[in-house]
Order: C-alpha cells, then sequence, then structure tokens
C-alpha cells in the first residue's frame, strides 16, 4: 500500500465543499483563549510580586491540573478519539465538561485535529508535524516551534464533518461544545471564587486565579503540545509506526502517560499506551478503576500479541 497520504479537498471545507465557518469561529476563540491567560499572567504576576504562594492555591493548582489532564487524556483522547472504551451517558458528559475546562478547544474540534494527525502523521496534511520544514539545523527549530505551538495560529481547520462526524450527532457533545467558552470561563472563575472565598480578600482570590487558574492551566497546555512536537521528534521507538512518533520516559508523570507516543500510534485505540514494563500511565489506570466501578465497558487493553518488543 502506498505511504503517500490520502489526497482530499481543503480540510477547512465541509463535505459539500462550503467553508466550515463555524469551524474556524471556534478556532479562533480557542486561539484567544489560550492567549489570553498569557497576557493576564504578564499583568497580574508584577501586582503579586514579593508576595508568598498559598499552599491552598498550590493544592488547588495541582488537583485542577490533574482532573482536567485527565479529561483530555482519558476523555478527550482515550475515549472520544479512539473509543477505547464505552463509558456510562453521565461518565460521557463529565470527562467532556472536564475536558474542556482544560481549555485546548471544544471536544470535537480536539477529536477531528488529532484524528487528522493520525491520518497524516508526519507527512503532507499533518496538523503539527514538527518535521514540516526539514531535518536539520533551523528548518529543525522552526519545525519544532511549529509544532508546539505555532500550528494553533494557522488558518488550517480540521472539518468535524470529514473528522468526527459521530460527535456532531452526538446531541451531548454538541450541547457541551456551544458552551464551550463559558466552561472556559468557569475554569478561571472557579479557582478566583474558592481563593476569595478561603482568603475573604480580593489579593487571595487573584493569587488563586494566577496559580490554580492561569499557570495550570497553560502547564497543561505545553505539556499536551509537547506531544506533538517533542514525542515527535526526541526519544526512542519501540514500534514500527511509518511515522516519527517516540517514547519519552521523562514527560510520562506530567503529561498522564501521554508521551508514550510511538506505542500509542502503533495501537491508537489501546486504552493504555504504557504498554510494556516500567512505562507509567496514569490514565489507563483511572479507565481500569472506571471499569472495576462499572462505569465503563468494552475496554481495549493491549493484547500480548500486539505487544512491541522493548
Amino acid at each position: 500500500m502506498s505511504t503517500e497520504p490520502l489526497r482530499c479537498a481543503d480540510p477547512s471545507l465541509t463535505s459539500e465543499g462550503k467553508p466550515d465557518t463555524a469551524g474556524r469561529s471556534q478556532n479562533v476563540i480557542t486561539v484567544a483563549i489560550i492567549l489570553s491567560p498569557l497576557v493576564a499572567i504578564g499583568v497580574i504576576l508584577p501586582l503579586l510580586w514579593g508576595h508568598a504562594v498559598n499552599l491552598s492555591d498550590v493544592l488547588m493548582g495541582v488537583s485542577l491540573y490533574v482532573i482536567t489532564g485527565f479529561g483530555i487524556t482519558v476523555g478527550y483522547h482515550r475515549m472520544f478519539t479512539h473509543g477505547s472504551f464505552q463509558p456510562h451517558r453521565w461518565l460521557k458528559i463529565v470527562l467532556a465538561l472536564v475536558g474542556s475546562m482544560a481549555v485546548e478547544g471544544s471536544v470535537t474540534s480536539w477529536v477531528a485535529t488529532h484524528r487528522r494527525h493520525h491520518i497524516y502523521s508526519d507527512r503532507d496534511g499533518d496538523p503539527h508535524t514538527p518535521h514540516r520544514y526539514g531535518d536539520r539545523g533551523v528548518a529543525l527549530l522552526k519545525g519544532l516551534a511549529f509544532a508546539h505551538v505555532g500550528w494553533l495560529f494557522v488558518s488550517d481547520h480540521s472539518s468535524a464533518r470529514r473528522y468526527a462526524p459521530d460527535l456532531l450527532r452526538d446531541r451531548d457533545i454538541r450541547r457541551i461544545d456551544r458552551l464551550f467558552p463559558v466552561i472556559a470561563l468557569v475554569s478561571l472563575s472557579f479557582p478566583f471564587g474558592i481563593g476569595y472565598l478561603l482568603s475573604g480578600s480580593l489579593a487571595g482570590g487573584i493569587s488563586a486565579l494566577t496559580w490554580a487558574g492561569l499557570v495550570r492551566m497553560g502547564l497543561l497546555h505545553h505539556v499536551t503540545w509537547s506531544v506533538n512536537s517533542i514525542c515527535h521528534m526526541f526519544g526512542k521507538q519501540t514500534a514500527e509506526t511509518g511515522d516519527r512518533s517516540t517514547n519519552v520516559r521523562a514527560l510520562a508523570l506530567v503529561s498522564l502517560g501521554e508521551s508514550w507516543h510511538n506505542v500509542h500510534h502503533a495501537h491508537p485505540t489501546w486504552a493504555r499506551h504504557g504498554a510494556l514494563k516500567g512505562m507509567i500511565d496514569p490514565s489507563a489506570g483511572l479507565i481500569r478503576l472506571f471499569e472495576r466501578l462499572g462505569w465503563v465497558a468494552r475496554v481495549r487493553w493491549p493484547s500480548l500479541a500486539g505487544l512491541p518488543s522493548a
């Protein structure tokens, strides 16, 4: 079979050949929300300079990082994108909501982009390959920057009609997608409100907003983007995938198991990405817990026959 990618019309077009204006508008909102915290941090941090970081801010930030991170890794990625397990309806909704609180885009837009990435991985059509400009010198550094964050500013929307039609048919997901901007604001206002209540002061609310809201959100963004960039350039390959995907051990814990990217590309539907001995995968552990509680079914665990050699 040819290794050339399937040639298709502009991915920003719908199946009828019309511009997908709704998708483009949503991308604009997503990029604006991603940039806004960075700008806000630059404004707020000087105001807080010299003030101690509260333990409550740190604990809240870590908690929200883990919760929203699992919303991305277990919900957006392993369940919605690849169908690694079948959840109860209420769990599907919860994962969609907490995933949206990570502010990485709506469920449908995120899934459409990632499915397209798998179809064209490191080839023409991949929305965020670090190898798009070349594999040497400045071209490689330029590609790394593009894969990490530059692709967010390119008008190259992945059509949901083409890549995520199943989610467009899901009434629950359509409603949550429409609420994405509101959910994103809640993700920031929640730590502000808790910080204000605990401290009884505006300064306490702003401190919580900064560390448990903006910094937490920005850190999770960069860890997620690192899978796009670092895990297609550095690390090791344990399976032949036909692309540049790699496993990066250093990112395993903070990425909640997503950095075993080469294993994932070899077996996209597996619920466990860290399938080999010694591979830490907290997301798989959470899915296992859901299975034992009876909240999910049809979990696609790795098979011994399909395991790559270490």
